[in-house]
């Protein structure tokens, strides 16, 4: 499917301009819209006890019914042709985790009758798969028990029911937070861990209360659990989130493991409490005081069991991931952020070196390992997405779910620094195939989410889809990105849209100065934060000629209260009768929306409450009053992160069209 969008009976028409060579390979094609079809992404790795066998998750786009359907793959470890083992049609299936007897293969799938998430188990031998769970409303999550009997269970518990009409209640909210993208409004229910028994079906709660309990995991000798919870009764309020343990025969009371008075193992790190091997060792991850809530790096912690100390392990002032113990407990696993790239580590537990295991230009985003000692990870590089890889000294290819790109002719991503106030910025640059050295090109600014994050060395279908159009592409990270360190992070901090905006500007300088650039092409876009940065820097410099702003706001009083980080505002920003002079510093574009010229389309997700469409709306009618030239455009049904295949394609052909009639494409004539 083609989607077009003229500007006044005008075409935005794209062809590959007079300035680029024909030194490209003409036996390959470059990339195109209707490539974000064909990409295949591959995710969730497990790994079977004895390390033989591999369970993956693989989403592709069904054209026919216009959705994203993931389903489960296996591949040996030692290397074979992949095959899929769950192909349910218009359903989803993800999660997949062996039985620690290696006999089952468990994952998250949806129920026949009403579509909600249950575990089903499908034996290795034999391959049948029945539903293990009938939880109202659907599960979270869940982890099998040591002896392959049991499973905890992570599910909403105590929300009101529909009526005997199918009528869904009032929502009726008394809670501070009260709203979470994907999960909707949060009225009464609450993350609660419950006891599953595979064979009967029975669940059994082992938590209770109006408090939330997350990412538990079962003790080695499968006695105990621990998990994470946020107590006392204004819990909403603060980031101070601490790990606990608890006996699951429930005769003895849950045992506070973490102290800190700041953030442990946070819900949203998707990193579990992880055991060691022998059962007297803990480790998770620990952030900073409740203040710098997503500034302040996520360190390694561990915990003795037995005397009761806790301890950092290998501060390296980098953000680490999802720790695993080593099989024989000498270690642990984890991914490390670096600048501009993410590797598998393995930290030793006694002295706290850190070794890689996967090393040069690459992002590591998950992992598995075996009992045995195996590893799995799941890498991507500049012109290769999301495959498995077995860690062997090297890296081994397992997956191949997108060799299609073999016959693709991908543009090629260089590095670039330069210095803006005395910081020095790092970022990237993706220019045309054959594009001729000397000779400026339209550009692209792309400025990324978070705030805390980074442009890393991964696969960016968008980027070789500009770049094929005739583009430069240029992604920068400014002060407030992750992978420099703590200062750098929270350089920005209660401060967005000023020296990261003077970083972005000066970034632009060093293009045009290095004769990439044609200063009088430039465009800028973003989603997220990208999507506030971009109305910061058009709210502050008009040398863009086109912006595209995705799910960004730039009205702060409006903001709070409406979308799912009012706790976070209140910690960073006070509140906006306590603190006006906070908000006003930051709501900067909206209020002086008067002095924004550059012509600028909005997107939002109509259902995203974790940027909501209001700051899109008030964007866009902000500078409709004022004559600028602007549109919005809704994604019906969608969250945060857009799924469904024709919006996606829809959105980037949009942008390239924006793009594409404000600055034109191809080098100068």
């Amino acid at each position: 499917m083609s989607i077009r969008l003229t500007f006044g009976g005008a075409l935005a028409v794209f062809a590959v301009a007079a300035g680029l060579r024909a030194e490209a390979d003409t036996a390959k094609r470059q990339m195109t819209v209707d490539d974000l079809y064909l990409i295949q992404d591959v995710s969730g790795p497990a790994l079977s006890p004895d390390g033989k066998l591999v369970a993956y998750v693989v989403t592709g786009h069904d054209t026919e019914i216009d959705a994203a359907i993931s389903d489960i793959w296996m591949v040996d470890y030692k290397g074979a042709t992949p095959h899929q083992i769950t192909a349910a049609d218009d359903k989803s299936e993800s999660t997949p985790k062996f039985s620690p007897d290696g006999r089952f293969l468990a994952y998250v799938g949806e129920d026949e009758d009403d579509g909600s998430s249950q575990v089903f188990i499908r034996t290795l031998k034999g391959g049948k798969t029945r539903q293990a769970s009938d939880v109202v409303g659907g599960i979270i999550d869940f982890d099998w028990s040591p002896d392959s009997k049991r499973m905890l269970i992570t599910a909403f518990m105590g929300g009101a029911e529909p009526n005997e009409a199918g009528t869904e209640p009032p929502i009726v909210i008394d809670r501070f937070q009260f709203m979470e993208d994907w999960t909707g409004y949060l009225a009464g229910a609450r993350r609660h861990i419950l006891l599953l028994d595979i064979k009967t079906g029975d669940t059994r709660p082992l938590t209770h209360g109006d408090q939330d309990y997350w990412l538990p995991a079962w003790s080695p000798d499968g006695k105990s659990i621990a998990y994470v919870t946020k107590a006392g009764p204004d819990a909403d309020r603060t980031m101070n989130s601490d790990v606990y343990i608890m006996a699951v025969d429930g005769n003895s009371p849950p045992k506070q493991i973490s102290t800190f008075e700041g953030t442990d193992a946070d819900l949203y790190w998707a990193s579990p409490p992880a055991w060691s091997p022998d059962g007297r060792k803990l480790a998770w991850l620990q952030s900073g005081e409740s203040k710098w809530i997503y500034y302040a790096p996520w360190q390694l912690t561990v915990a003795d069991l037995k005397t009761g100390t806790v301890m950092p392990l290998a501060r390296a002032d980098r953000n680490f991931y999802m720790p695993k113990w080593s099989a024989d407990g000498t270690a642990l696993f984890a991914l490390m952020e670096e600048n501009r790239s993410t590797y598998l580590v393995r930290v030793d537990s006694t002295t706290g070196a850190i070794t890689r295991l996967s090393d040069g230009k690459r992002f590591a985003l998950d992992y598995a390992a075996s009992a045995n000692g195996k590893l799995v990870l799941l890498d991507s590089t500049d012109t290769k997405p999301f495959e498995l890889y077995a860690v062997e000294g090297g890296l081994r290819p397992l997956t191949h779910h997108n060799a299609w790109l073999e016959d693709v002719q991908l543009a090629e991503t260089e590095e670039f620094s330069f210095d803006s106030d005395g910081h020095q910025i790092d970022g990237f640059i993706v220019r045309p195939v054959g594009a001729v050295k000397g000779v400026p090109l339209p550009t692209i600014f792309r400025l990324h989410g978070g705030p805390v994050y980074q442009f890393s060395h991964e696969f960016m279908s968008d980027w070789q889809i500009y770049a094929a159009a005739g583009y430069a592409v240029v992604g920068i990270n400014p002060r407030g990105s992750s992978g420099k360190g703590f200062d750098f992070a929270r350089s920005i901090y209660a401060n967005w849209g000023h020296v990261d905006v003077a970083d972005i500007l000066a970034g632009t300088d060093h293009m045009v100065n290095a004769g990439i650039t044609d200063p009088t092409r430039m465009a800028v876009g973003g989603w997220s934060y990208g999507g506030m940065l971009t109305n910061y820097v058009i709210g502050t410099d008009t040398r863009f000629k086109a912006a595209i702003s995705g799910a960004g706001t730039a009205n702060m009083y409006g903001m709070y209260g409406h979308d799912q980080y009012t706790g976070g505002y209140e910690l960073e920003l006070g509140t906006p009768w306590q603190n006006p002079e906070a908000y006003a510093r930051v709501s900067f574009p909206f209020l002086h929306a008067d002095k924004i010229t550059t012509p600028t389309l909005y997107q939002c997700s109509e259902k995203d409450f974790n940027v909501p469409c209001l700051g899109a709306e008030q964007m866009y009618q902000a500078l409709k009053s004022v004559g600028t030239e602007t549109q919005l455009v809704i994604y019906p049904g969608q969250h945060h992160g857009i799924s469904v295949p024709s919006y996606l394609h829809d959105r980037m052909q949009r942008n390239l069209n924006w793009y594409g009639h404000y600055i034109g494409t191809g080098a100068s004539e």
